[in-house]
């Protein structure tokens, strides 16, 4: 069977790829292209575009390449219209996404979605548009199937894929992982500041304000994919920290202590069961919007799942140096750090078992066949 993938950002790739893994071993004849990044075209199938080619974050910054992204668009459905699959699969990245399943649908293309739009942060008014346009919706966080329910729209939840990504990955050797990339013996403290260069520029420098107040600690940071050494070097300067890039599962495995741009990245940490503070600065007119259209409590994965605050959040004005500094000596506090540790393992047991990816794609071939 022939299935068409459309993924975005380094998340999508990840998610993208384990899914491709699922399907091949349940289709042994498929025939996958796909919109994604490194780790799917290592699964095979044929790349369309890559992720880093529609890197941009926030309203304005979409805005500004508005021409860009509606080329891509228009690009993506000729090549659907091309490659005729018995499916497409969107997985996240909704700006894209949902725009395309519109067409999608109406061309008379099966649609299935995997990890929803996040229409639960804002613009819940989307739903409608879904239920249209999107014959199965695959939910990985657990709330998401009862906010769907309200809109008397079944979805299925499948659990979260990054149990697995996380659980298969090789164990690595700390030993041997410090010495080829020269960290010594100091614990670490690893910083996650985002994959695009707008949310790096603006988190970075001031996650780096600390190196000089934790000198017990070695400071690392995790380097996006998507980015090149260079751009980040601009912003180390002369400060003494290492840089290691595209292995950020590896630095957490050994890591004492995270900061973390708000995203995925937060509950990965939280598998890893780091303590951490979460940190998010966008553009001054993007937040602006945001702050009027986004309802929730909480803007990192950790606290929306718990439904508490588990990990501390610093927003916008209140990511600054005096504040993240206070929060980083408190989670390497042993009484603050245990009762965080308690939390994640909840947290775990709410996002279900091994096996999102397999369930996925079983459910895929399955819909195709009836």
């Amino acid at each position: 069977m022939k299935y068409y993938i459309i993924a975005g950002e380094a998340s999508g790739d990840l998610h993208g790829s384990n899914l491709m893994k699922a399907l091949y071993k349940n289709d042994t004849n498929a025939e996958v292209r796909f919109w994604g990044g490194d780790l799917m075209q290592n699964i095979g199938g044929t790349l369309v575009s890559h992720y880093k080619e529609r890197a941009f974050m926030g309203f304005f910054e979409v805005l500004k390449n508005l021409n860009k992204v509606l080329g891509f668009i228009k690009f993506c459905k000729i090549d659907i219209e091309k490659f005729k699959p018995d499916v497409v699969i969107f997985i996240d990245n909704s700006g894209f996404n949902l725009r395309v399943a519109k067409w999608a649908k109406k061309a008379g293309f099966r649609t299935n979605y995997y990890i929803s739009p996040q229409v639960w942060a804002s613009r819940a008014s989307r739903v409608n548009g879904i239920k249209r346009d999107i014959d199965k919706m695959f939910v990985i966080l657990p709330f998401e199937k009862d906010f769907y329910k309200q809109f008397d729209y079944n979805v299925e939840f499948v659990g979260h894929p990054l149990i697995d990504a996380i659980a298969d990955r090789k164990q690595v050797d700390e030993f041997k992982f410090r010495e080829e990339n020269s960290l010594g013996t100091k614990p670490i403290i690893a910083l996650l500041p985002g994959s695009r260069k707008q949310e790096i520029t603006k988190m970075l420098a001031v996650m780096l304000s600390l190196v000089d107040d934790f000198s017990d600690y070695k400071f690392v940071i995790a380097g996006a994919p998507s980015q090149d050494f260079s751009f980040y070097q601009q912003i180390i300067g002369n400060r003494e920290v290492s840089f290691i890039n595209n292995k950020t599962y590896d630095l957490l495995s050994i890591s004492t202590a995270a900061l973390v741009a708000s995203g995925t990245a937060t509950l990965e940490t939280a598998l890893f069961k780091i303590p951490q503070v979460v940190c998010y600065k966008g553009g001054f007119i993007s937040y602006q919007i945001a702050k009027r259209i986004i309802t929730l409590k909480f803007i990192s994965l950790v606290n929306l799942i718990m439904d508490k605050e588990v990990v501390t959040e610093l927003i916008q004005d209140k990511l600054t140096r005096t504040n993240l500094k206070t929060e980083l000596a408190k989670i390497l506090e042993t009484n603050h750090r245990e009762k965080m540790f308690l939390n994640y393992y909840d947290l775990e047991k709410k996002l279900g078992g091994k096996g999102a990816s397999e369930k996925v794609a079983e459910e895929i071939i399955k819909g195709i066949k009836s």
